[in-house]
């Protein structure tokens, strides 16, 4: 006869901690399921891995709420905000050594993103979440970890996973909300756009440190200049009017101080869709959209950066430049290569975090330093062949060149973060007092090089134990190496780099990397992969333990960690 959780509790209790892997498995409880993946073999390990599944003919979740895949990532989003509330309500914490008593499920922050901390289905619906077992030093407290599945739990499934339970507005605005903005975001391309920001929206953050949105009594409003004015179709709110950022090359420019780089920070999360009250449920930007900045001390591998740099001293080769230690224009040169490596054809900046001789050479400099020795091209007298040669689109914060008028298609200017298009003004002056520089790029951008990674870059091992995991987010330790993302602006959660690590895992050990394939279509491969199975394919434990802590990365990030692997070995597609 099957032992019940209770009884098994029983038989442990005062037992050495080990004692808790007895209790491996599944147990039946009134209206749902109670799953113990992993048992932590100590107090003061990582946390045991569990799991609560509820049949969907008692959740009652209404098919509509997930009945596409963007309803479905912004209902399962917001039944793990409700759990992760109901943990901070019911769960009383510490009870005794270690992470005793500790219970936390994935949450995000002001972004959707698709996780492994909960399932939508047509059958159940499923919670997965940590918890560390109780325990006095290393011995079993029974009594402890009963309240815990017997008091706890319960009611946190009862908050969570039953749809009767939860406030029935809240949960089709948060599923409509992220309809909407992927709806606004899959019209851009038809529209001529690359960007979109509603009007009234929220653009000003809580503090340099939070995501949160400035209080409503403080924030200035988003009120769409009349040229760039444009309406889109919503499926649930309808026509929104707001700024319609052309295809082409944009100017943001302006006072210090006046909003610049608060929309250009909007735009660059425009890549997400937010939740309700985000402020920004509305901004959205082209999918593939790419941060670029300057990045130095990275390492390259034989990136062809020749349509910047080219005819360096000791004829070091820029068709396939490699180096330990980029600098400023030579990372940002890189960086952009890699970026449109990966698919992106929207490209953003800001002039604060770029490398000045990287972003132009004015007359005197030219005249100082002449063409033939001054390796650099500056990205002034690129950006309008990007455009032309290959449909790739700039949105710039610029504040200390007006030559860049030469090159706009659209100039906004910000003022007390209200923004005013000054495109004839900025066309007018370039007009009437020309920029006496020589552009330096007369052969045009030229063709983009992809490259293949080589199986010998990717070792997870140290030692004869694979050694894969995030730091946070912004470090991944690989076997015996670090790949260092603090400069990967774009990604948001530290889930988002614990799969990133699992990502590279999974193509190592999956074969994938076979000195045959691009790096885009090997990202393509897995991400088709995610599409087909969901994203916890990636698990090195699939099938043995959930995989409660993956937030779904973009491609062109995962891109962004391989070209940091200071490991990575390539060679081109040519």
């Amino acid at each position: 006869m099957r032992l019940s959780l209770e009884q098994r509790l029983r038989q442990i209790d005062r037992r050495g901690y080990p004692a808790y892997k007895d209790l491996a498995g599944s147990y039946e409880f009134p209206g749902y399921t109670l799953y113990l993946d992993h048992v932590q073999g100590d107090p003061f390990a990582s946390p045991s891995l569990l799991r609560v599944r509820v049949p969907q003919q008692l959740a009652r979740f209404p098919a509509e709420l997930f009945s596409s895949p963007v309803r479905r990532v912004a209902l399962e989003d917001f039944i793990t905000r409700q759990f992760a509330t109901a943990i901070r309500r019911h769960v009383k914490g510490n009870r005794g050594t270690g992470k005793s008593g500790m219970v936390a499920v994935d949450v995000g922050g002001q972004e959707v993103l698709e996780r492994t901390s909960c399932v939508v289905t047509e059958r159940y619906v499923e919670v997965r979440f940590s918890a560390g077992l109780p325990a006095a030093g290393r011995t079993v407290l029974a009594n402890e970890a009963h309240a815990m599945f017997y008091q706890e739990i319960p009611l946190l499934v009862k908050a969570a996973l039953y749809y009767e339970s939860l406030d029935r507005e809240a949960v089709r605005r948060h599923v409509e909300v992220a309809e909407d903005a992927q709806a606004l975001r899959d019209q851009l391309e038809a529209r001529g756009l690359v960007a979109f920001v509603a009007d009234g929206a929220v653009l000003p953050r809580e503090s340099g440190i939070s995501p949160r949105p400035m209080r409503a009594d403080r924030a200035v409003r988003f009120v769409s200049p009349p040229e760039l004015r444009v309406e889109l179709q919503a499926p649930n709110r309808g026509r929104l009017s707001g700024m319609g950022i052309p295809r082409g090359v944009t100017l943001i420019v302006g006072g210090g101080y006046h909003g610049k780089s608060t929309l250009l920070s909007a735009l660059e999360m425009g890549v997400y869709n937010h939740i309700p009250g985000d402020g920004r449920e509305y901004v959205v930007s082209r999918a593939d959209a790419v941060k670029i900045r300057a990045e130095d001390g990275r390492r390259v591998e034989k990136v062809d950066i020749t349509p910047f740099i080219s005819n360096l001293p000791f004829q070091k080769d820029t068709s396939a430049f490699s180096t330990e230690n980029a600098s400023g224009s030579t990372s940002q040169a890189a960086n952009i290569l890699e970026a449109l490596e990966a698919g992106s054809r929207l490209l953003m900046m800001d002039e604060d975090s770029c490398a000045t001789n990287f972003m132009i050479r004015d007359e005197r400099m030219q005249k100082l330093v002449p063409k033939e020795k001054e390796p650099i091209t500056p990205f002034i007298d690129q950006v309008r062949n990007l455009y032309r040669e290959h449909g790739v689109s700039t949105i710039l914060v610029i504040g200390g060149s007006g030559d860049y008028f030469d090159v706009a298609d659209t100039v906004i200017s910000m003022e007390d973060y209200l923004p005013r298009v000054v495109t004839e003004k900025a066309k007018a002056i370039a007009a009437a007092d020309p920029s006496p520089r020589r552009p330096e790029a007369p052969g045009g951008f030229g063709r983009l090089v992809e490259r293949i990674p080589l199986a010998e870059s990717f070792n997870p091992y140290r030692g004869e134990r694979v050694k894969v995991r995030a730091r946070g987010m912004e470090n991944i330790q690989f076997g015996q190496e670090n790949i260092d993302l603090d400069d990967v602006e774009q990604l948001v959660d530290p889930s988002q780099s614990v799969a990133i690590a699992n990502m590279l895992l999974y193509a190592v050990m999956r074969g994938y990397v076979d000195n045959r394939t691009t790096l885009r279509r090997l990202l393509e491969r897995i991400y088709g992969e995610i599409a087909e199975r969901g994203l916890e394919v990636i698990s090195p434990h699939r099938g043995e333990q959930h995989p409660g802590d993956y937030a779904m990365p973009r491609l062109q990030e995962v891109a962004a960690a391989i070209n940091r692997l200071r490991t990575l070995v390539v060679k081109q597609a040519r």
